[in-house]
């Protein structure tokens, strides 16, 4: 896939996801991008896969654009909620570029870091599902955690139709379309949250909430919200997440015996990214398991959407 291509193909999974004007930004930037300026000729001749399911270059250009705009540095007057033309948007897009080179081409290094919170109306409702099946507490392990914010889940709450799980005064809640028989209500006692990423992001530092937020789309003020709230929940909820190799880090986790909890295995839109070894590892430490253990997962599955595991 050219960069043009892969351009024009996330503007497609962008409208798709519900940013008219990421579906709208990213095509122009393909379209337009030449090497009359540092970035261009630095992203039209990138060395890698620049596809999402490789290097994720439109994603990351994106990102260093949005945290200009949450900075104030660049683009507040062209960006949501303002509506202006192209040739105007474009306009602002190479000044940024042409005043912020290399705080761009920094995040450009990078690559794209999500932390959905709504992901977590499917850990939820799997939480649920095993307090009622075992009744037991449960430590809950990670993987591709990102800043974390998926691990305080159940502070989270979850609103559905005829039914509400979580805590009543939840700062953070979760309103999905849902089909089908309902969930149990009541949630487990969680003894300890931790998780793995190749590269973490501390949510309590300005580094890392800037980072979270700027890969929401700026036209999404509903998932901004939710986000900035679920990086206020992880400052009063504390949780471990370590840098490094999902296999290594599972089997460490696993290898200690723990009989009086259910631990809870889960990632979200993550296993796609780990290598093959990396997963025929955790599939081993998981059979290996020395107490008891569930696996949850939400991974696309070729399909519209993602397939749900427990």
């Amino acid at each position: 896939m050219s960069i043009r291509e892969a351009f024009e193909a996330q503007g497609i999974a962008c409208g798709s996801l519900g940013s008219p004007f990421m579906a709208r930004l990213m095509p122009l930037i393909g379209e337009r991008l030449t090497e009359a300026n540092g970035i261009g000729r630095h992203v039209l001749n990138w060395p890698g896969d620049p596809s999402t399911n490789a290097d994720s270059v439109p994603l990351r250009l994106a990102g260093a654009l949005n945290a200009l705009r949450i900075e104030g540095l660049a683009l507040r007057d062209v960006y949501p909620p303002a509506k202006v033309g192209d040739d105007a948007l474009w306009q602002a897009l190479e000044d940024a570029f042409e005043r912020h080179e290399d705080r761009i081409k920094d995040w450009l290094g990078n690559p794209p870091q999500t932390n959905e919170v709504r992901r977590s109306a499917v850990i939820i409702s799997a939480l649920a599902l095993l307090h009622h099946r075992y009744g037991m507490p449960v430590e809950l392990l990670e993987l591709g955690a990102s800043g974390g914010l998926n691990l305080r889940a159940d502070q989270f709450q979850l609103v559905l139709p005829d039914a509400v799980i979580g805590p009543v005064n939840a700062s953070v809640a979760l309103r999905p379309d849902w089909t089908g028989p309902l969930p149990p209500t009541e949630l487990p006692p969680v003894l300890a949250r931790r998780g793995v990423d190749m590269s973490p992001l501390d949510p309590s530092t300005p580094e890392g909430r800037l980072r979270l937020l700027a890969y929401i789309w700026p036209d999404q003020q509903d998932r901004v919200a939710g986000t900035a709230a679920a990086i206020a929940v992880s400052t009063r909820v504390p949780a471990e997440v370590e840098a490094g190799d999902a296999a290594e880090w599972l089997e460490r986790q696993l290898e200690r015996p723990a009989a009086d909890r259910l631990r809870v295995v889960y990632h979200t839109i993550a296993w796609q990214y780990f290598p093959r070894l990396t997963q025929d590892r955790c599939l081993d430490a998981l059979r290996k398991a020395r107490s008891p253990v569930a696996q949850m997962s939400m991974e696309a599955d070729g399909g519209k959407g993602a397939g749900i595991t427990l």
